[in-house]
């Protein structure tokens, strides 16, 4: 039974409804043209397999669309490895193409290395950011990167309910309101370096995708990232976990209620004037981009 709606399905009604829905929210927002050339960030993980599947099956009733899917290796040992053969095991079950990429290839170094950097500087009392914070930047980078390569005209995360729900309160705690303007499904193009991306799980929550997974026997890693517990995100995710058992259908109030003031945290948001890194030639709201700066910061770059 979902507790937010009270709705009692079966199996095969179950799984249907999340395709509507998915259906629905593509619809709503107009994601996608029936030419376009999409990519699909496939970590291995649950959320961005089984929207692989989904859009794998939408596709197929736009044969003019071009489906395909990019994994970043962020280089976590014990890790990723699994992830990366989930990955490629459902593309080709799916017969999508399959483009992998890599930290060490795009940055020269890969996330454990800026780990045991990050720990020498915490040793010598340098204030620094949790591993997250580093991989989420370089992670976006890579898959714009490897998109805009790759000619797409979208590239489509797996974000989900309770991601989006998070990242809202998230920003709120960093005490960055006006960027809770940017949780939405659509991101548009603001350089012509950037890849539009868009988000057809925004309003599934993650354990519906998870039974989805289930109920189809879509196989994908399981084991958490061994870096997510030192995120604030973490927390963040428990304590909204803990307010949805006892009040159904907080994560939805927390997502309309932005939409709500969306249009006015946008109106008072300033206009962010994009130029291009002096380093790298990638869309910066400065004269070095956040990715250039992170990694001058750990002596890499």
């Amino acid at each position: 039974m979902r507790s937010y709606s009270g709705e009692r399905l079966c199996g095969k009604c179950f799984t249907r409804s999340i395709e509507n829905k998915v259906r629905a929210t593509i619809a709503r927002y107009d994601m996608f043209k029936p030419s376009d050339n999409i990519m699909v960030a496939v970590s291995g993980g649950k959320d961005s397999v089984t929207l692989l599947h989904i859009l794998a099956k939408i596709e197929r009733e736009f044969p003019k669309a071009r489906l395909c899917a990019v994994t970043v290796d962020e280089g976590i040992r014990g890790y990723r490895d699994e992830a990366l053969k989930f990955a490629a095991e459902n593309c080709r079950k799916l017969g999508v193409k399959h483009v992998v990429t890599s930290f060490r290839h795009l940055f020269g170094v890969e996330l454990d290395e800026l780990v045991t950097r990050l720990r020498e500087l915490s040793r010598q009392n340098l204030e620094g950011l949790s591993p997250c914070a580093y991989c989420g930047v370089l992670r976006r980078r890579a898959l714009n990167l490897i998109a805009r390569k790759s000619k797409v005209d979208k590239l489509v995360l797996a974000h989900n309910l309770d991601d989006e729900a998070q990242t809202i309160l998230l920003n709120i705690m960093h005490g960055d309101a006006p960027r809770i303007a940017r949780v939405k499904p659509v991101l548009e193009e603001k350089h012509r370096l950037f890849v539009p991306r868009v988000k057809p799980f925004y309003e599934v929550p993650e354990k519906e995708i998870a039974f989805y997974a289930y109920l189809k026997k879509i196989e994908f890693q399981s084991v958490p990232c061994p870096y997510a517990s030192t995120a604030l995100r973490s927390d963040i995710r428990t304590m909204l976990n803990r307010l949805e058992e006892r009040h159904a259908g907080t994560k939805f109030t927390v997502l309309k209620a932005i939409e709500k003031i969306r249009p006015a945290l946008e109106t008072v948001a300033q206009e962010t004037i994009l130029q291009e890194c002096t380093l790298c030639g990638e869309p910066s709201v400065g004269e070095v981009c956040k990715p250039c700066q992170m990694l001058q910061q750990l002596g890499i770059q």
